[in-house]
């Protein structure tokens, strides 16, 4: 994949995992909010590696 597909993909996962949690608070489901919180953290790790392996790339 390039540089940039797996920073898109992260972020994508991102925002889906910021819905999730959204639609848990406004329904009550704390099941949701907490897969919707995990999802997020998941995305933040896989951005973090996008940025590094970029890092990594361009020297």
């Amino acid at each position: 994949m390039g540089k940039g597909t797996d920073m898109a993909r992260a972020k994508a996962r991102r925002l889906k995992g910021m819905k999730k949690e959204s639609d848990g608070i406004a329904l009550g489901d704390e099941r949701m909010k907490a897969e919707g919180r995990q999802e997020q953290d998941t995305a933040r790790r896989q951005e973090e590696r996008a940025r590094a392996l970029r890092e990594a790339s361009d020297r």
